[in-house]
């Protein structure tokens, strides 16, 4: 506890800016979260800082509450009519209400005092994780305190990592207490740069264009003809040896001026749909969906393609027409399933909304009930590998993410990168979780103008925090703009 506690205070101080002087509020409660709080403020108040402790039950930390009195610190309770003004007042309001085991949104007084704390214009750190937020899942069941910083202790909590809990974590810090030892298998991972360098392929002094990887892209429509360019341009980025396309004539026009490399089979002729996926030639995996229609000559190419026996990639239109018929997933070869909300909701039958408040629990459902590993996509991607539990391996959460992404076409993109990572040799799951990591850092670089696209070549610090952050250097992007900084989010990724 001690060590936390002094974790947390170095940070709060480092917030402050100045101790001496600072006004802090502390929310506490009965638990040890609420002691790891009272203890950092003992330290803070010992340096100077004017602090004022606020029971919110009838009880906090004995030992705890102790210390910070004899540092000069006040403690009172949730209903001194002072609470309020000193809430507003204060530079700092460390949130020590609930810990790890808190379930189910904040009740009163708890609730009260987050929404004092909200509306304050302090620095809101909160201890461990926001209280309110579920630590396994990030799920929030109501109210809950929304943090400026967190500091979080031993390791990261899966609902700092998953929204909608992460998106009341804000920034977070990790404090080693020494509990590495003690620590049990993960049930969820955070995808990182060093993971993306040792999963990345590399060309050996042998290779030719099929031993780089033939992917197969079906994509693209009459009315969609930009999702077959996107995919493609993804595939070719993400190190594919080569690309082959069945897609409509006026699709495969615009691939032609864009990818001139691309192999391509042109739909609509006298072949039959299946036909159609055979003379495309062999590959090492599919991407089938993006752009495609959903009308009957469309399911029957896709379920050509689920047929074959090579990994496949499924999503957009392709998705919906699973939803229609999951008796299509049903095959051997590994299937990798990218949805949104709006998506998975209509795979596992329920309210996309439902999908958004508990994503991580409707990602490893649909793993289990569809036999595939699923890349659930939205302002944190989900991958749970097929099985969905914990057996099946712990959960990836890409960190990269950006809320730039939220354009057009850039599902596309990540479909034809993923495809292209399992038509080199990675599991589903490796390629969800690498095509993830570059998509999202491709977007950031782009947005901040180091992607080799428009905007300058270093322009300011770059950085796109996600959940809606912005930074003054960042500018809108579009989904061509993440296929052109995909080079040098892999450089960056895999930079030694």
């Amino acid at each position: 506890m001690q060590r936390a506690a002094a974790g947390l205070a170095s940070v709060c101080a480092g917030l402050a800016g100045r101790v001496y002087g600072a006004q802090v509020v502390v929310l506490a409660g009965s638990g040890d979260n609420g002691g790891d709080a009272l203890y950092a403020a003992a330290r803070l108040a010992r340096r100077g800082a004017v602090v004022l402790a606020v029971a919110a039950g009838s009880r906090v930390h004995d030992e705890s509450a102790a210390a910070l009195r004899a540092a000069g610190g006040r403690l009172t309770g949730a209903d001194d009519p002072a609470v309020a003004a000193a809430i507003g007042a204060a530079d700092l309001v460390i949130d020590g209400l609930l810990g790890i085991g808190g379930r189910g949104g904040l009740r009163e007084p708890y609730a009260a005092l987050a929404a004092l704390a909200a509306r304050s214009a302090a620095v809101v750190v909160a201890t461990d994780l926001p209280s309110g937020v579920d630590a396994d899942t990030g799920v929030v069941d109501g109210a809950a305190v929304r943090a400026d910083v967190t500091v979080t202790f031993g390791t990261w909590k899966p609902g700092l990592l998953i929204d909608p809990g992460a998106r009341h974590a804000g920034v977070v810090e990790l404090i080693d207490i020494g509990l590495g030892p003690y620590l049990e298998s993960p049930d969820v991972t955070g995808m990182q740069a060093s993971d993306v360098a040792a999963l990345l392929p590399q060309p050996s002094e042998n290779s030719d264009k099929y031993r780089r990887g033939v992917v197969g892209i079906l994509a693209g429509s009459d009315r969609f003809t930009g999702a077959a360019t996107l995919a493609v341009g993804g595939a070719l980025r993400g190190g594919a040896g080569m690309i082959r396309l069945v897609s409509a004539e006026s699709a495969v026009a615009v691939v032609r001026q864009r990818w001139p490399e691309t192999v391509i089979t042109v739909t609509g002729g006298k072949l039959a749909a299946g036909e159609e996926i055979e003379a495309a030639g062999r590959v090492q995996a599919w991407v089938a969906g993006p752009g495609m229609g959903t009308a009957e000559e469309a399911r029957a190419r896709l379920a050509a393609v689920l047929a074959t026996n090579v990994p496949v990639l499924v999503d957009a239109d392709g998705l919906t027409l699973v939803a229609a018929d999951r008796g299509m997933l049903a095959r051997s070869a590994p299937t990798l399933l990218t949805p949104h909300a709006g998506e998975l909701g209509r795979l596992l039958g329920i309210d996309p909304a439902d999908v958004e408040a508990r994503r991580l629990e409707h990602a490893r459902m649909a793993a289990a009930e569809l036999g595939a590993t699923v890349l659930l996509k939205g302002s944190t991607t989900v991958i749970a590998a097929a099985g969905g539990g914990s057996e099946a391996g712990p959960v990836l959460v890409n960190p990269t993410g950006t809320s730039w992404l939220a354009t057009a076409g850039t599902g596309d993109v990540l479909s034809g990168l993923a495809g292209s990572l399992m038509a080199q040799g990675l599991s589903p799951g490796e390629a969800a979780g690498v095509a993830a990591y570059l998509h999202g850092l491709a977007a950031r670089l782009a947005a901040a103008g180091k992607g080799g696209g428009p905007g300058p070549a270093e322009g300011g610090p770059g950085r796109a925090s996600g959940h809606g952050a912005r930074d003054v250097a960042d500018a809108p992007i579009g989904a061509a703009d993440v296929i052109t900084a995909l080079p040098a989010a892999i450089r960056v990724a895999c930079r030694p």
